[in-house]
């Protein structure tokens, strides 16, 4: 062999396999895209991933690949390489398999409305905690600097604090261009410390946005959440909608709030469903509530209230004079604060909507309620009053406010002690309601002739959708009967299947056969009349 061979094979011996030129790089970020979206056995298994998706993952892949790859050569710096590109080229295929296998991911949404307000959303899938990398790629629309985003809802994934920090820092960036911020559900499962550390990072990058909408519910805030979040609370005057639910909204975090909140001029919708805010919360929450002129939506309901904080929440109601919506739902306000509450909706004439089950109101709190209605609401579309301890006693009166409500679309006096004397009342009071659409006395120890004149009225009606009667004490003979008036809508009728044909007596022991008293019953009842208050 000659001396110029000799050069040439000590040339080839001395040539490094690492690092990889930056075309080799890029050629394997496209063969693997190229592979991960080639239809295969694993995706029609999991799904076959986007080209845009396939070309992220790709370079994401190549990125931790080289990095892992490189951290190997460096252990071995006398090698020439070649067991490093056997590491790179094994990473890679490992971490290909992987993502073809976890198929496509759950993106964040774009929507664009017809205002032209464009709505990011990353609540789609199921609940997950994300890190700072799954934060980058989920929250990449954001960064695009050629859409203004107004809306936001990160509610669903869980925040650790460096995704944290990453999304801080995108949503201080587009501050103020956001009107709509949801970050409901987003540190769920967090330890506490690093719960309020999150807070305290959304709530300073956001402090200053002039947002009309702020939903910080199912977070467990309790009164550290919400002072976490009192840079961005103190920060907000033109607020429309604040949503609190689910927060441990205590007597103290409820004075946080009132504390906080700067302005409550414009507030529309008020909402604080399901927390302990008992007596002294709700005397808090009421002097928010006082200060709501605009306030048309206003929930308040399972929050432990009393009669103390019932009537407290009913006297700041008086000044809500748009007020349309009002769902104070299982609470204890007794018959003191239903008869507060009666005296409250007779000022409240644009009332449509009244949510109030499960307040242990009993007949005199029923009674106050019906006859202050009876001459306020003329536009009431849905009444629930479920749960009262109402008899026949305050029958009559609810009654008389119900053929009023010409709106009335949907009614719910379910889990009560109607009975068929009250229900026939019921039947006859929705007798000439058109827009009818959902009728709810489950549970009120009715028998035949009740279920009876309610199935009657109602079926008849076009726009009628549901009825439900189940729960009670209606014969065999009874249930064939309603059935046969239902046997061309049976999706209009809730399954009897719960009746009792057999439950407890009603205290006329001593009537004859069923039958025989069914329609004695309903022939007394069958030409009265409803007596309403003249207006």
């Amino acid at each position: 062999m000659d001396h110029s061979a000799k050069t040439t094979q000590n040339r080839v011996l001395s040539v490094k396999m690492w690092p990889p030129s930056k075309s080799t790089r890029l050629m394997l970020v496209e063969r693997m895209t190229k592979n991960i979206t080639t239809p295969s056995i694993f995706s029609r298994k999991y799904g076959l991933l986007t080209l845009e998706e396939a070309e992220q993952d790709a370079k994401r892949i190549e990125d931790l690949a080289f990095a892992t790859a490189n951290k190997h050569f460096q252990n071995e710096p006398d090698g020439d390489g070649t067991s490093a590109v056997q590491v790179y080229a094994k990473e890679s295929s490992k971490l290909m398999l992987e993502v073809i296998k976890r198929g496509p991911q759950e993106e964040s949404e774009v929507e664009v409305s017809k205002d032209g307000d464009i709505f990011f959303d990353i609540s789609g899938g199921s609940r997950a905690f994300i890190d700072e990398e799954e934060a980058r790629e989920l929250l990449r629309p954001l960064a695009r600097p050629h859409k203004s985003f107004t809306k936001i809802r990160f509610s669903n994934r869980s925040f650790g604090s460096e995704a944290a920090k990453f999304a801080a820092s995108v949503l201080s960036s587009i501050k103020d261009q956001l009107t709509e911020v949801d970050l409901s559900d987003f540190v769920a499962g967090r330890p506490e410390a690093e719960a309020l550390e999150v807070m305290n990072m959304f709530s300073s990058a956001l402090e200053g946005s002039k947002l009309r909408y702020l939903n910080l519910s199912d977070n467990a805030l309790g009164e550290k959440g919400i002072r976490a979040f009192a840079s961005l609370i103190k920060s907000q005057n033109d607020l429309e909608e604040l949503y609190l639910m689910n927060d441990g909204i205590s007597e103290d975090a409820a004075r946080a709030v009132r504390e906080l909140l700067p302005s409550t001029g414009k507030i529309r919708v008020l909402q604080f469903h399901n927390n302990m805010t008992g007596d002294e919360g709700a005397i808090a929450i009421a002097e928010i509530v006082r200060q709501c002129p605009s306030l048309e939506d206003f929930r308040c309901s399972s929050t432990r209230i009393g009669s103390e904080g019932g009537v407290a929440l009913a006297e700041a109601l008086e000044h809500c004079s748009h007020l349309k919506k009002l769902d104070l739902r299982d609470n204890m306000f007794g018959v003191e604060g239903g008869v507060a509450l009666a005296k409250t909706v007779s000022v409240l004439s644009h009332l449509t909507e009244i949510y109030m089950s499960y307040l242990n109101l009993e007949d005199e709190g029923t009674e106050a309620l019906s006859e202050a209605l009876l001459k306020s609401a003329p536009s009431l579309e849905v009444l629930e009053l479920a749960g009262n301890d109402i008899t026949v006693k305050s029958a009559g009166n609810l009654a008389a406010c119900i053929a009023s409500k010409q709106s009335l679309s949907k009614l719910n006096l379910s889990e009560n002690e109607l009975k068929d004397e009250g229900t026939i009342l019921i039947a006859k009071a929705v007798e000439g309601h058109d827009q009818l659409v959902e009728v709810d006395l489950s549970t009120n120890m009715i028998r035949r002739a009740g279920a009876r004149a309610l199935a009657q009225t109602v079926v008849k009606k076009n726009t009628f959708k549901l009825l439900n009667i189940n729960g009670n004490f209606i014969s065999e003979e009874g249930i064939d009967e309603v059935n046969d008036m239902f046997k061309d809508s049976l999706d209009k009728l809730v399954p009897l299947d719960d009746n009792d044909p057999e439950g407890e007596d009603f205290e006329d022991e001593d009537e004859e056969e069923e039958g025989e008293e069914d329609n004695e019953l309903e022939s007394k009842l069958g030409g009265l009349k409803i007596k309403q208050e003249e207006e």
